[in-house]
C-alpha cells in the first residue's frame, strides 16, 4: 500500500499547525468531540429531510474509551462518516473544512450548528499522538475505510469491511516526556474533567465506559457466627455520560430557581458563597447571544493582585472557545463572572481567540449596561447589599472612572458610594447634592486613612460647625477619581484642607488679613525657620479650637503625596503645604509676644510643624530633635 503525501504538502506546515497553532495540547479532546458531534449533525439533519433514513435523535452518541495498556484513545460516534474519497478530501488535505462545506451547501440555514469551521482541528490529534488511525464508513455504504498517519510523512487509505457506519478515530498516545505527562490523557477521571471543561454543552451525549471499584456483596459485614467477613472489593463497569448537554443559559428563566443559579454558580467558580445578583439575559438583533452572569457577594482572595485574571467564558454551540475572554467585560467590572454563548463571533483558525470584531464589541457593550443597569436596581432596592457589595468592590468601579483620562465617568458616577458626616453612612453623590444647601457651590470633601481620623482633622470640625455635609474619602483612589469626575450635576468638588477652601465672610477675610500684616515680622521668622518645607506660614480663622494645620496648595493634596510616595516606582513627590496657625488660639498670643526673639519663634516653630504633620497623618521628620525642644520647652 502506497503512503500518500499530503496536499498541504509539507511537515513544516503540520508542525506549524500542531506545535503554534493551539496554546492547550488539552484542547485536542474539544477538537475531536466537536468533530464527532458535527458529523451526527449532518446526519441528523440529512435524516429530516429524507424519510427513507429511519434515525432518531436518541440513536445518536459519541462514545469515549481509554486502554492503558494498548495506550491509546478511542473517539467514536455513529453520524454521517465517510468514504475513501472523502478521507482523502477531508483528511489528506490540511485545512480543508467539510463541516464549512456543508454549511455553504445549505445555503447559511440558520437551523444548522455546525461548529468546525476549519480544517485544521482533527490535525490537533498529533500534539498528543505518534500515529492516529481513522475507522470510517459513511451511513448506508457498502464497505468501510481506514486512514492511518503517524504525522508529516504522509498517510495511506484502506478498504475495511468490518468499519461501522460512521468514525472512530484511534490515537496512539505519546509516551511520556519530562516536560509532559501524555499519559494523563488516558486516565479516565481527567478525559472526564476535559470534557467538562470544554465540551460539556456539545448537543449529544459523550460516554465513556469507567471503571469502579465496589464492595462485594456479603464481605465486610459481620457473619452469622459472629466474626468479621473481611472486606472484598470487585471492579464494575458503569457507563457515564460525561456531559450535561443543555446549558443552563438556554434555558428560559422561567424555569430556573435560584437555588439552581446559585448551584451553578458555586460549582463553576468555585465559590463558597452565594452570588449577591444574577444576570440571565438573551439578545438577538444585530448580533445574538445568551449571557448568564454573576455577581460575587465577596471578592476572591487573589482579585486586587496582578494574579488576578478577569474574563467570561465564551462558548460557541456549546464548545468553550476561551475559558477567560478578557475582551467581553471592561475592567472595572472584572469582578464579574459567568459565560457568553454565541454562534455570531469571528473564531481564528485554532477556536481559541476571538478575531476582534464589531459583534464582539456589540456584546461588551451590551453586557457593560446589563451590570451597570443591575447594579443600579441593587442600589435603589437592597441598599444593605449594595453597600456591602460595595465594600467588596467599590475600588474598582472607582478605578474605572479614573482610567482612561476619566472617558467612563458618566455611567459610573452613580455607583461609587462616599461616607458623608452627616449621614454617618455611604452615600452617593446624587444624595449629597440634594442635600446641599440652597447657597452652596461646591461639594466638599476631605481625604485620610479612616473615617475617625479624618473627622479629627482641625478643618472638618469647623465645617461641620457650620452645617455643611462633607464626604469623608478614605480609599488611595478616591482623590484621582474626584479630578476625573471634576464636577457632578454642575457642582465642583473642593478639598475642604486645601488653599481653595474659604468659607469665611468678606468681614473675616479683611479681619484675619489685617492680622497677618500685623504679624509679619513674626510669621517671616517661623517661615525663615522652616525653609522649603512650607509655601508660606499665616494665621487663619478656621480652625475653631485647634492651634495649626497644614494645608495644600494647588492639585497635589497632602494624601495624594501620601498615595505617589508609597508607590514602589517612581519619583517622589512633595505637595505644596502652608502652615496655618489658629489665630483665636492662646498659642497666638505666645507667639506675637516673640518677636525679636528669633530664636525661641525657631523652636515653636520645628514643634508647631511638627504638630501639624501628626494632625495630618504625615511622619514627623526628626522625632529626637522634637523632644529635645518640648522637653527644654517644660
Amino acid at each position: 500500500m502506497a503512503k500518500r503525501k499530503f496536499k498541504a504538502e509539507s511537515k513544516k506546515l503540520l508542525d506549524m499547525m500542531v506545535n503554534s497553532i493551539y496554546t492547550h495540547k488539552e484542547i485536542f479532546l474539544r477538537e475531536l468531540i466537536s468533530n464527532a458531534s458535527d458529523a451526527i449533525d449532518k446526519l441528523y439533519y440529512k435524516a429530516l429531510g429524507d424519510e427513507t433514513l429511519n434515525v432518531s435523535r436518541e440513536d445518536f452518541a459519541i462514545w469515549l474509551k481509554a486502554d492503558t495498556e494498548s495506550r491509546t484513545l478511542t473517539i467514536t460516534d455513529n453520524g454521517i462518516g465517510m468514504d475513501d474519497k472523502e478521507l482523502e478530501s477531508n483528511l489528506g488535505t490540511i485545512a480543508r473544512s467539510g463541516s464549512l462545506d456543508f454549511k455553504e451547501k445549505m445555503e447559511k440555514n440558520d437551523e444548522v450548528d455546525i461548529i468546525g469551521q476549519f480544517g485544521v482541528g482533527f490535525y490537533s490529534a498529533f500534539m498528543v499522538s505518534d500515529k492516529v488511525t481513522v475507522n470510517s464508513r459513511p451511513y448506508g455504504g457498502e464497505t468501510g475505510w481506514t486512514w492511518v498517519s503517524e504525522g508529516a510523512d504522509g498517510y495511506t487509505i484502506s478498504e475495511n469491511p468490518d468499519a461501522q457506519p460512521g468514525t472512530e478515530i484511534i490515537l496512539h498516545i505519546k509516551e511520556d516526556t519530562d516536560e509532559e505527562k501524555y499519559g494523563d490523557y488516558l486516565n479516565q477521571y481527567h478525559i472526564s474533567s476535559l470534557v467538562k471543561k470544554y465540551s460539556d454543552y456539545i448537543g449529544w451525549p459523550v460516554k465513556m465506559n469507567f471503571e469502579t471499584s465496589h464492595l462485594k456483596e456479603g464481605t465486610g459485614v459481620e457473619g452469622e457466627d459472629g466474626e468479621q467477613i473481611p472486606p472484598e472489593y470487585e471492579t464494575v463497569i458503569e457507563e457515564r455520560t460525561l456531559n450535561s448537554m443543555v446549558p443552563l443559559w438556554r434555558k428560559n428563566k422561567n424555569e430556573i430557581t435560584e437555588e439552581e443559579y446559585n448551584n451553578y454558580y458555586k460549582e463553576k467558580f468555585y465559590d463558597y458563597n452565594d452570588p449577591a445578583a444574577v444576570i440571565h439575559t438573551k439578545a438577538e438583533g444585530m448580533v445574538s447571544y445568551d449571557a448568564l452572569l454573576f455577581i460575587p457577594e465577596k471578592a476572591p482572595f487573589n482579585y486586587y493582585s496582578k494574579d488576578y485574571e478577569r474574563g467570561l467564558a465564551l462558548y460557541t454551540n456549546g464548545v468553550m472557545i476561551m475559558e477567560k475572554c478578557q475582551d467581553l467585560i471592561p475592567e472595572y467590572f472584572s469582578f464579574v463572572r459567568g459565560v457568553v454563548d454565541s454562534s455570531d463571533l469571528s473564531l481564528n483558525i485554532s477556536r481559541e481567540m476571538l478575531q476582534h470584531d464589531r459583534q464582539l464589541k456589540l456584546i461588551e457593550r451590551n453586557i457593560d449596561k446589563k451590570i451597570n443597569s443591575e447594579l443600579m436596581k441593587m442600589q435603589k432596592d437592597d441598599r444593605e447589599k449594595y453597600e456591602k457589595f460595595f465594600e467588596e468592590f467599590g475600588v474598582q468601579i472607582k478605578f474605572g472612572i479614573y482610567d482612561q483620562y476619566g472617558m467612563n465617568k458618566d455611567k459610573l458616577q452613580d455607583l461609587v458610594l462616599f461616607y458623608s458626616s452627616l449621614e454617618q453612612k455611604p452615600v452617593t453623590l446624587k444624595e449629597y447634592v440634594l442635600r446641599m444647601k440652597p447657597d452652596q457651590e461646591k461639594i466638599y470633601y476631605a481625604t485620610g486613612e479612616t473615617t475617625a481620623m479624618i473627622d479629627a482633622l482641625p478643618q472638618v470640625d469647623a465645617v461641620k460647625d457650620k452645617g455643611f455635609e462633607i464626604l469623608y474619602m478614605t480609599e488611595a483612589v478616591d482623590e484621582f477619581t474626584i479630578m476625573a469626575i471634576n464636577e457632578y450635576e454642575g457642582k465642583g468638588f473642593v478639598n475642604i484642607c486645601s488653599d481653595e477652601f474659604d468659607m469665611g465672610s468678606e468681614e473675616e477675610k479683611e479681619e484675619i488679613k489685617k492680622i497677618n500684616e500685623e504679624s509679619k515680622d513674626v510669621l517671616e521668622v517661623i517661615k525663615e525657620a522652616l525653609g522649603d518645607r512650607v509655601l508660606d506660614v499665616r494665621f487663619t480663622n478656621k480652625l475653631k479650637n485647634y492651634p495649626v494645620c497644614l494645608t495644600s496648595e494647588g492639585e497635589l493634596s497632602i494624601e495624594m503625596e501620601k498615595t505617589l510616595n508609597a508607590m514602589p516606582t517612581g519619583e517622589k513627590v512633595k505637595a505644596r503645604v502652608v502652615l496655618d496657625i489658629n489665630a483665636e488660639h492662646p498659642l497666638a498670643g505666645k507667639l506675637k509676644s516673640l518677636a525679636g526673639n528669633e530664636d525661641k519663634l525657631k523652636d515653636y516653630a520645628e514643634i508647631l510643624y511638627a504638630q501639624a504633620r501628626m494632625i495630618a497623618g504625615l511622619p514627623v521628620e526628626n522625632p529626637a530633635e522634637l523632644s529635645n525642644l518640648i522637653c527644654e520647652l517644660m
